[in-house]
């Protein structure tokens, strides 16, 4: 385990009270020693980022065969058979209206074309991550925009489908981003609940995002209970000046 690494999940995962651990998502070359071949059958790619929650392994191209999309936004290797199924899925999407022509060339692509994919918890990633992707709900999802800004200088851009799209777009622009979710990750991902969204940090950056939102939350939280004072005081009549809600925290 990197020490480093758990150090950093660890800050994560308290200042934004994450439920499920930080995943870390590598693309690489070649399979580090010591890390296990993908031994299931996904029905998809982002199944992937779920069970990374229990322990590192690495995917292969064919792991993700059952997924024409996701073998197309992390530019996996395809066969003739898989090339075919990725015309099926667009063909169906253009019928209902859900993915037409014109929207395939503003899907994120990943630039380069990884040989495996290796999906761990944060804390025991045995590469420095790509991408980080953190499951989230509305309120940790506000400090992580406003730590995100910061680091970034942009706002981070809030996607719909493909879910899996989120990781080349974090990967590609060495930002940030928001993923809204699709239809098919929040059948497959329990995680991704209804009240539940997904956020990408690019690895590049880690250090800096993780200071940043761990300062955040512990403004966030002083905050919060300020306003909270506030409101029962202005409620009860009062006019309280800042200072005096200020005071009042003590």
């Amino acid at each position: 385990m990197n020490a480093h690494y758990a150090d950093l999940s660890r800050t994560l995962t308290d200042a934004l009270a994450l439920a499920l651990p930080p995943i870390a998502v590598a693309l690489a070359d070649a399979v580090p020693p010591g890390v296990p071949a993908y031994s299931g059958h996904a029905p998809a790619g982002c199944s992937f980022w779920q069970e990374a929650a229990r322990g590192a392994f690495a995917t292969s191209p064919s792991d993700h065969g059952l997924c024409a999309i996701g073998m197309y936004t992390h530019n996996l290797a395809r066969t003739p058979a898989e090339d075919a199924e990725l015309g099926a899925a667009l063909g169906v999407f253009a019928e209902l209206g859900y993915v037409r022509a014109e929207d395939v060339p503003r899907i994120p692509v990943l630039a380069s074309r990884p040989n495996h994919v290796i999906y761990a918890p944060l804390a025991a990633s045995p590469l420095p991550p790509d991408v980080v992707l953190l499951f989230v709900k509305p309120s940790q999802t506000l400090i992580l925009a406003e730590a995100t800004e910061s680091v970034d200088g942009v706002l981070s851009p809030a996607m719909g489908r493909p879910a899996c799209a989120i990781v080349p777009q974090a990967k590609n622009s060495g930002a940030a981003a928001l993923s809204l979710g699709c239809c098919g990750a929040r059948a497959y991902v329990d995680a991704l609940a209804e009240d539940t969204a997904l956020y990408a940090l690019p690895g590049a950056h880690l250090d800096a995002y993780v200071a940043r939102i761990a300062e955040l939350a512990k403004a966030n939280q002083v905050l919060s209970k300020f306003h909270q004072i506030r409101r029962r005081d202005v409620a009860a009549g009062g006019s309280p000046t800042l200072a005096e809600s200020l005071a009042r925290m003590a």
